[in-house]
């Protein structure tokens, strides 16, 4: 399947997350600085935004990510992201999902990556304090080969586990992992970050990413990290 496929199905997801004119909209953003080390070493900027969007049993998250460096004369970091998600609920704690990433980083011996998949989400903390969730079931991955132009398909595992837990009323930890597993390759993310509110909706996040996949070609590194500082302005 073609890159541009993928897109346009990126795209249509986007727009179905907006179907819901009365529904409740909340929205994240970051803008910052990242440092690299990996199959890139290099200070460069990153940027992030992500929307909910509420009604009724229905949740749709979409997420945007960026990072991009340049020396003056080279590109040294380039990496952009979609992704998105609906979930419906079953019960106070229970809901199903449907899921969709699309990845596409010049430094890595993909092309692009694409998957989506399907399953049940569980809420195991949810107070004011602590947020604690899990959530998985099967999926679909592609991804293109950026030297030799083939490609890789099949059936995965995804899994994800996340939790948000406030320090004090201005301080708090998140916490995301995702797995993506399949007979060609598995791909490990982890997010950690630490929030601190300024003033209102303005805030400080300090960030530190893991990226790791298992199967690379020769002289391309397995695992990834990120290291970001930034102003956060969130709309609650």
């Amino acid at each position: 399947m073609r890159k541009s496929a993928y897109v346009s199905v990126a795209i249509a997801a986007m727009l179905s997350v907006t179907t819901q004119a009365r529904a409740d909209w909340t929205a994240k953003g970051e803008l910052g600085a990242s440092f690299a080390s990996g199959n890139s070493e290099n200070e460069s900027a990153n940027g992030t935004l992500e929307v909910k969007n509420s009604y009724d049993k229905w949740v749709h998250t979409l997420g945007l990510a960026g990072n991009y460096g340049n020396d003056g004369q080279d590109t040294t970091a380039e990496r952009w992201e979609v992704r998105g998600q609906s979930d419906y609920k079953l019960t106070d704690r229970a809901y199903w999902f449907g899921a969709g990433r699309y990845e596409d980083d010049r430094f890595t011996a993909y092309d692009y990556q694409a998957s989506l998949s399907t399953g049940l989400g569980y809420r195991i903390i949810e107070s004011e304090r602590t947020k604690l969730w899990v959530q998985g079931g099967p999926g679909y991955r592609y991804a293109e080969l950026r030297d030799t132009g083939g490609s890789e398909d099949g059936i995965i595992f995804r899994g994800d586990a996340g939790l948000e837990h406030r320090l004090t009323d201005t301080t708090k930890v998140v916490e995301r992992f995702l797995v993506e597993t399949g007979s060609d390759n598995t791909f490990l993310q982890n997010d950690l970050g630490l929030e601190v509110t300024i003033t209102g909706s303005l805030g400080l996040r300090v960030g530190y990413q893991v990226r790791h996949n298992t199967d690379v070609a020769p002289g391309i590194e397995k695992t990834d990290t990120l290291t970001t500082v930034g102003i956060i302005y969130e709309t609650k």
